[in-house]
């Protein structure tokens, strides 16, 4: 494991390093060997701070709250401002610090496993990039700091396990995150709004030259940004969204199945069961009776 720095410690401040016997313990458990964290800390106005590494043997996430900073690889070198969040893959050599008129304030994380590489190209994806800006901030603190919560269990082996686990929610939000502020910048509309507008609008039909003129984009553009970000084609999307609206009516409500029809936007029941049982794999019958149990 990459060791931590040795920065001195204020009394606010917060350096904890799993004990080799948890390590082991992670390492050998079914519930935690694909990702755990093997370090964890927050560094209030770290003065002084700094850390080089040629080798690193673990993964790392460094959260700027507050502050400024730099890091530097070979390849290149990056200032650091509040919000920004660092995410040093293993085997890069690397330095960071913290500013000297301006030191930052920071959360981090080191952490391993068998599939830890995988959430890290999760992430960053092809751009492969080690600086990553955060919108929702106050969420990934209260995760962070949820996480640090571990070092006060007295070494059991379950909360562990349970770390290891927010660990993975967390970075996968991450990288959920960080997929839609990529696609946000890149394409020149906001994918959350044009959900936004397929939602409000799911007693409807829209067709794809209404929703690429949300964003003043040509169909085969905005088709095209649209699947790259979600992994769907526009439509698709929207009937999957109606398919689960439709669900939740089923479950939540007793209206005739006819009326949970007309409620997403289908005058034809048949051609709405079709669907449905298309997408969910049974009919919307068998799906009420399955859930009223």
């Amino acid at each position: 494991m990459s060791q931590p720095s040795h920065w001195p410690l204020p009394e606010d401040g917060i350096r904890f390093v799993t004990p080799g016997f948890l390590l082991e313990a992670l390492q050998n458990s079914p519930l935690a060997r694909d990702c755990y964290p093997s370090a964890l800390g927050y560094y209030p106005a770290a003065q002084g701070h700094g850390m080089g590494r040629e080798k690193h043997d673990d993964n790392l996430l460094i959260f700027c709250v507050d502050g400024e900073g730099r890091l530097e690889t070979r390849q290149h070198s990056q200032a650091i401002t509040a919000g920004d969040l660092l995410l040093i893959p293993a085997n890069t050599p690397h330095y960071y610090e913290a500013s000297r008129e301006v030191p930052w304030t920071i959360y981090w994380c080191h952490f391993s496993g068998q599939q830890a590489g995988d959430y890290v190209r999760l992430i960053s994806g092809a751009s492969r990039k080690l600086v990553l800006p955060i919108s929702n901030r106050l969420k990934l603190i209260r995760d962070f700091q949820s996480l640090l919560s571990v070092r006060e269990t007295g070494y059991r082996e379950l909360p562990f396990i349970h770390a290891a686990n927010q660990l993975k929610q967390m970075l996968s939000y991450i990288a959920l995150q960080n997929r839609s502020t990529r696609h946000n910048t890149q394409t020149g509309f906001n994918l959350q709004d044009i959900e936004d507008v397929m939602r409000a609008n799911l007693d409807k039909s829209l067709s794809l030259e209404e929703l690429a003129a949300e964003c003043q984009l040509s169909k085969y553009h905005f088709s095209a940004k649209y699947k790259d970000a979600t992994g769907y084609s526009p439509i698709k999307h929207f009937l999957h969204m109606k398919i689960e609206a439709a669900c939740q009516l089923l479950d939540s409500t007793d209206l005739r199945i006819s009326a949970v029809s007309a409620a997403v936007g289908y005058d034809d029941p048949l051609y709405f069961s079709r669907l449905f049982r298309k997408i969910t794999g049974t009919s919307p019958k068998d799906y009420r009776a399955s859930h009223k149990k």
